[in-house]
Protein backbone atom coordinates (compact mmCIF):
# COMPACT_ATOMS: atom_id res chain seq x y z
CA UNK A 1 0.00 0.00 0.00
CA UNK A 2 1.43 3.26 -0.89
CA UNK A 3 1.09 6.02 1.34
CA UNK A 4 -0.31 9.66 -0.02
CA UNK A 5 2.39 12.43 0.78
CA UNK A 6 0.21 14.02 3.61
CA UNK A 7 0.61 10.20 5.23
CA UNK A 8 4.46 10.02 4.47
CA UNK A 9 4.65 13.48 6.33
CA UNK A 10 2.13 12.58 9.17
CA UNK A 11 4.41 9.40 9.27
CA UNK A 12 7.74 11.17 9.52
CA UNK A 13 6.13 13.78 12.15
CA UNK A 14 4.74 11.37 14.22
CA UNK A 15 8.42 9.30 14.37
CA UNK A 16 10.06 12.32 15.80
CA UNK A 17 8.00 12.56 19.13
CA UNK A 18 10.50 12.26 21.95
CA UNK A 19 13.61 13.21 20.06
CA UNK A 20 15.79 16.06 19.23
CA UNK A 21 13.47 17.10 16.12
CA UNK A 22 9.88 17.49 18.76
CA UNK A 23 12.74 19.75 21.01
CA UNK A 24 13.82 21.84 18.43
CA UNK A 25 9.93 22.19 16.93
CA UNK A 26 11.27 20.73 13.28
CA UNK A 27 8.69 19.82 11.46
CA UNK A 28 8.78 17.94 7.69
CA UNK A 29 6.64 19.87 5.54
CA UNK A 30 6.91 18.82 2.28
CA UNK A 31 8.81 16.03 -0.26
CA UNK A 32 9.24 15.27 -4.25
CA UNK A 33 10.66 12.53 -5.97
CA UNK A 34 14.30 13.93 -5.62
CA UNK A 35 13.83 16.30 -2.17
CA UNK A 36 12.62 16.54 1.11
CA UNK A 37 11.76 19.81 2.70
CA UNK A 38 11.45 20.54 6.48
CA UNK A 39 11.02 23.98 8.46
CA UNK A 40 12.30 24.74 12.76
CA UNK A 41 10.87 27.88 14.17
CA UNK A 42 13.55 30.36 15.19
CA UNK A 43 13.35 32.04 18.45
CA UNK A 44 14.39 31.65 22.64
CA UNK A 45 15.02 28.13 22.24
CA UNK A 46 17.71 27.73 19.14
CA UNK A 47 19.27 31.02 19.91
CA UNK A 48 22.88 31.98 20.45
CA UNK A 49 22.95 34.22 23.88
CA UNK A 50 23.31 37.50 21.36
CA UNK A 51 19.61 36.23 19.72
CA UNK A 52 20.51 34.68 16.76
CA UNK A 53 20.16 31.37 15.34
CA UNK A 54 22.68 28.74 16.77
CA UNK A 55 24.41 27.00 13.61
CA UNK A 56 24.13 24.12 16.03
CA UNK A 57 20.15 24.10 15.91
CA UNK A 58 20.70 24.47 12.11
CA UNK A 59 22.97 21.49 11.74
CA UNK A 60 20.46 19.56 13.66
CA UNK A 61 17.96 20.55 11.24
CA UNK A 62 20.34 19.32 8.56
CA UNK A 63 20.81 16.27 9.32
CA UNK A 64 17.21 15.51 10.65
CA UNK A 65 16.37 16.50 7.11
CA UNK A 66 18.97 14.38 5.32
CA UNK A 67 18.83 11.50 7.22
CA UNK A 68 15.34 11.43 6.15
CA UNK A 69 16.02 11.65 3.05
CA UNK A 70 18.14 8.96 2.34
CA UNK A 71 15.80 6.53 4.66
CA UNK A 72 12.86 7.45 2.93
CA UNK A 73 14.39 6.96 -0.73
CA UNK A 74 16.66 4.22 0.10
CA UNK A 75 15.61 0.80 1.38
CA UNK A 76 14.69 1.27 5.09
CA UNK A 77 13.37 -1.82 5.08
CA UNK A 78 16.50 -3.48 5.08
CA UNK A 79 18.74 -1.00 5.97
CA UNK A 80 19.60 1.53 9.07
CA UNK A 81 20.51 4.79 7.67
CA UNK A 82 23.29 6.81 10.12
CA UNK A 83 24.68 10.08 9.40
CA UNK A 84 28.82 10.16 9.52
CA UNK A 85 29.66 13.76 8.52
CA UNK A 86 27.58 16.91 8.63
CA UNK A 87 29.63 20.46 7.65
CA UNK A 88 27.67 23.75 7.50
CA UNK A 89 28.64 27.11 6.28
CA UNK A 90 26.28 29.32 7.49
CA UNK A 91 26.16 32.50 5.52
CA UNK A 92 23.56 35.09 6.97
CA UNK A 93 21.84 35.43 10.52
CA UNK A 94 18.32 35.20 11.34
CA UNK A 95 16.24 36.57 14.07
CA UNK A 96 13.03 34.96 14.12
CA UNK A 97 10.37 33.26 11.70
CA UNK A 98 11.09 29.99 10.14
CA UNK A 99 14.12 28.28 8.33
CA UNK A 100 13.68 25.70 6.07
CA UNK A 101 15.96 22.70 4.74
CA UNK A 102 15.98 21.50 1.45
CA UNK A 103 17.63 18.04 1.26
CA UNK A 104 18.69 16.84 -2.51
CA UNK A 105 21.05 14.01 -3.20
CA UNK A 106 24.67 14.91 -4.85
CA UNK A 107 25.50 11.04 -4.45
CA UNK A 108 23.13 7.87 -3.90
CA UNK A 109 24.99 5.27 -3.51
CA UNK A 110 23.96 1.53 -2.34
CA UNK A 111 25.88 1.61 0.77
CA UNK A 112 26.88 5.63 1.36
CA UNK A 113 25.27 8.67 -0.05
CA UNK A 114 26.04 12.51 0.19
CA UNK A 115 23.09 15.35 0.50
CA UNK A 116 23.33 19.13 0.34
CA UNK A 117 20.91 20.62 2.22
CA UNK A 118 20.06 24.44 2.14
CA UNK A 119 18.59 26.29 4.88
CA UNK A 120 16.53 29.14 3.47
CA UNK A 121 14.34 32.07 5.52
CA UNK A 122 10.73 32.59 5.50
CA UNK A 123 12.33 34.91 2.24
CA UNK A 124 13.67 32.77 0.58
CA UNK A 125 17.18 34.15 1.44
CA UNK A 126 20.17 31.71 1.69
CA UNK A 127 21.15 31.00 5.67
CA UNK A 128 23.44 27.85 5.53
CA UNK A 129 24.74 25.27 2.93
CA UNK A 130 25.54 22.05 4.24
CA UNK A 131 26.63 19.14 2.97
CA UNK A 132 25.71 15.25 4.98
CA UNK A 133 27.26 12.18 4.41
CA UNK A 134 25.13 9.47 5.59
CA UNK A 135 26.08 5.30 5.13
CA UNK A 136 23.32 2.24 4.88
CA UNK A 137 24.04 -0.44 6.82
CA UNK A 138 22.20 -3.82 6.77
CA UNK A 139 19.38 -4.53 9.60
CA UNK A 140 20.42 -7.14 11.84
Amino acid sequence: MQLSKEGVLAKANAICKNTLMETLNIEFVDFGNDFVVARMPVNDRVHQPDGVLHGGATAALAESVGSFASHLFLDAEHSVIRGIEITANHLKSVREGYVYAKSTFVHKGRTTQLLNIDITDDNDNLISVCKLSTISLPKK
